[in-house]
């Protein structure tokens, strides 16, 4: 049986595909009909909503980059205030300034939604690479969340190890750790897939940079944020160090968090973690967001605190 292909792949080569016929189209106008018609569209047509897009806009539809690598160039031909408009891009990812055509979106634009989407919907259904555990010798535990719809309707399950976990953290890992490292995919496994890579050694060369030592790392599948206070209770670590997957957006599905919380235990408040968010190629560089992780250890081992009551 062949392999689904995933949702946002399958959207980008239907969105290629639709750029070769639209260009072949185009290719067999008359320029000065082209003219033509744009003035109608401009002056007529979308005035009366009309779900008719502009001839002279058909190129845009290109075969669009990852989200985290747009640009967010504004779409929209002749702005009032262009500088204004610049400005709010700048500072912004939001999908604003993409134009539109009548009362309706671009196609374009249209197209690259629902492909973010799928992407964003892959993510939290997806698992992490098991090669890529492999090769950081990550053995794996899971919660109880039993599954991927359970995990979303029950947060509380995945704060839990099972009993075969625990089983297996006791065994293989080394117990009281100062820093102890944990993985997990959370709500985005491609968060995993795509920055563990560059976090995890970066945040190993920053914790030996410090002089400090680290325990068993292991990766923990359907997890929560509050699992660390369990685990915390199990290997009792001096810092524990959560790399997790975020919750997917339209801009990134790919985010990566890690949360750090000196002695976790269970009762553990919200405001005794410290979080390091958005790690990823369009947010904060995974190179630099694993050296800054080992920063913010060694300040917690320093003060022996975390979360508000730290100071950075």
């Amino acid at each position: 049986m062949n392999k689904a292909v995933p949702m946002d792949q399958l959207v980008d080569m239907v969105m290629a595909e639709l750029e070769k016929k639209l260009s072949a189209s185009k290719a067999a106008y008359n320029p000065a009909a082209i003219r033509s018609m744009n003035s109608v569209l401009d002056n007529e047509e979308a005035q009366r909503s009309t779900q008719v897009e502009k001839v002279s806009l058909v190129s845009e539809l290109d075969s669009a980059p990852a989200p985290e690598l747009d640009t967010f160039t504004s779409k929209i031909p002749t702005p009032k205030w262009e500088e204004g408009m610049n400005e709010l891009l700048a500072s912004t990812p939001a999908r604003i300034g993409v134009w539109r055509t009548g009362t309706r979106a671009l196609t374009k634009e249209v197209l690259k939604f629902r492909r973010d989407h799928a992407a964003a919907v892959d993510s939290i259904y997806g698992e992490a690479s098991q090669a890529l555990l492999d090769e950081f010798g990550l053995f794996t535990v899971e919660t109880r969340y039993e599954n991927t719809e359970n995990y979303l309707k029950r947060p509380d399950m995945g704060r839990i190890v099972t009993e075969e976990g625990i089983a297996a953290i006791q065994k293989k890992c080394k117990m009281k750790p100062q820093v102890q490292i944990v993985v997990s995919d959370g709500l985005s496994a491609n968060a995993v897939d795509a920055n563990l890579g560059d976090v995890y050694p970066s945040l190993l060369d920053s914790l030996s940079a410090y002089g400090l030592s680290t325990g068993t790392p292991f990766f923990v599948r359907g997890g929560r944020v509050a699992v660390m206070d369990h685990i915390g209770e199990i290997v009792q670590p001096e810092v524990l160090v959560l790399l997790i997957g975020e919750r997917p957006g339209l801009v990134s599905s790919k985010s990566l968090s890690a949360y750090i919380c000196y002695k976790p235990r269970k009762g553990t408040v919200e405001s005794d973690r410290t979080v390091i968010s958005n790690i990823h190629r369009g947010g904060t560089p995974p190179l630099e967001g694993g050296a800054h992780i080992g920063t913010i250890v060694n300040k917690m081992l320093e003060q022996k605190t975390s979360g508000v009551n730290l100071e950075i």
